[in-house]
């Protein structure tokens, strides 16, 4: 791993910086598909781009799950000075992405009405939903292996070009929205067509570099190692689910909404998922970020490096959660006029007054994710497994039905507050117990 060495802040600064900037990016595809399509189609088709939104997460959940795991497995392996079995690995990651990336693909475009439904398609949005996902789903499988490629540049030390390189596609991205759906009036299937072609152009970018060999990560033979693919497995699935959280918040929060509320606000709640995924991403970020940092110091059994890192994610986690709640909760209106048009008084409301809520769950998210992430990180999975379980379903889960239950719709918006409140008193509790075997990793 290529690191600058001035201090341990620097480094991990100029690793979390990165893949905040690659996260905001990935965010913002389906943003930029959504400001497009409501500018440009009409509202309706808006909620379509949401209600596809949790296909596109599973598929990041994905690939997040095989770059994380195999990530934190390669960085360990750098830090042990074993650059030959951390090619291996790699080049085994990419392989078996390819190959679940193909099935992906057939399994749903062979049942696409089948997703269509069960993603919760009404009678109003179904055609949109349809085309949207049926233009998409033949990129399915270059989303999975784009953020591997990302993850695993930082991890090769080159967090800067994976920024260049995430951010070149992210602009394709605009331009392509913006004459497909603009100019060239190719309505919501040219906004998932300018997102798959953007990916076609990361995957070029990424390429070049593992195909140059001027890092240290590259291509070599491999035998299949499947107790490996475990062990990146279990590292990983904690990431993926956290990843995942974001989709199955929508999916169950468009669910409520159709049962308890109406479809207009379906469209308030596609603009606060947007805000939601970009402040979580942030997040995830910052843990992401400071993961193969973590690995690489624990490889070495250099702990306190370790640890500060650690204290260093937390603060960063703050500071975030804080500037998102309040830069949402000040911004709530323009961020509601980017998509919804100045003459619908009412709905333009009733999304400011709903988002304000809503954010609230950021001043705790972002504590329970970065901890989550250094457990992955020094390879204590089943507690970062507990952490992200507990925030993205069992306790939204729990919370949503019983604000729903004991308030109706207007329960929904602070059921995510309720959740990340809960999730944050067990993140303490295990915290705890990890400190107390502190002494024995010295």
């Amino acid at each position: 791993m290529r690191l600058e060495g001035k201090s341990l802040k620097g480094d991990f600064i100029r690793f979390i910086i990165p893949s905040i900037v690659a996260q905001w990016v990935f965010a913002l595809y389906t943003m930029v598909d959504g400001i497009f399509v409501a500018r440009g189609v009409s509202e309706v088709a808006l909620t379509a781009v949401n209600i596809s939104m949790p296909y596109v997460m599973a598929l990041y959940a994905i690939s997040i799950l095989f770059a994380v795991g195999t990530s934190t497995v390669v960085a360990i392996m750098l830090g042990e000075k074993n650059i030959k079995r951390a090619n291996e690995v790699f080049t085994q990651n990419i392989v078996l992405l390819c190959i679940l990336s193909i099935i992906v693909t057939v399994v749903v475009m062979l049942n696409l009405e089948r997703f269509a439904d069960f993603l919760g398609a009404t009678a109003h949005n179904r055609e949109y939903v349809l085309d949207y996902l049926g233009t998409l789903a033949p990129f399915s499988g270059l989303f999975i292996l784009a953020y591997s490629f990302e993850t695993l540049i930082k991890t090769d030390g080159y967090p800067k070009r994976a920024t260049i390189i995430v951010t070149t596609g992210s602009l394709m991205n605009v331009v392509l929205d913006y004459f497909m759906v603009m100019e060239w009036d190719m309505g919501i299937e040219g906004a998932a067509l300018a997102t798959g072609l953007s990916n076609v152009a990361l995957i070029g970018l990424y390429l070049m570099h593992f195909l140059a060999g001027k890092g240290t990560i590259k291509f070599r033979k491999f035998k299949m190692d499947l107790p490996l693919v475990w062990r990146e497995f279990k590292n990983g699935l904690p990431s993926g689910i956290t990843e995942l959280s974001t989709g199955l918040i929508i999916f169950l929060f468009n669910q409520a909404i159709l049962r308890y509320l109406n479809e207009d606000a379906l469209v308030s709640y596609t603009i606060i998922s947007y805000v939601n995924s970009i402040a979580i991403m942030s997040m995830v970020g910052i843990a992401q970020g400071y993961q193969p940092l973590i690995s690489y110091y624990y490889g070495q059994k250099r702990i306190e490096r370790c640890r500060k890192l650690m204290r260093y994610g937390i603060t960063a986690a703050v500071v975030v959660s804080v500037v998102f709640t309040a830069g949402s909760v000040i911004g709530a209106k323009g961020i509601v006029g980017m998509f919804v048009a100045k003459e619908l008084t009412e709905l333009s409301a009733y999304s400011v007054h709903v988002m304000c809520i809503f954010v609230l769950s950021f001043l705790v998210a972002g504590y329970n994710i970065v901890i989550g992430g250094y457990f992955t990180a020094v390879e204590k999975p089943v507690s970062a497994m507990v952490i992200s379980v507990a925030r993205s379903i069992v306790m939204l889960v729990l919370s949503l039905g019983l604000l729903t239950a004991l308030f109706g719709g207007s329960g929904i918006w602070w059921s995510p507050t309720l959740a990340e409140c809960l999730t944050f008193i067990l993140t303490i509790g295990l915290f705890i117990r990890y400190k107390k075997g502190w002494k024995k990793e010295n």
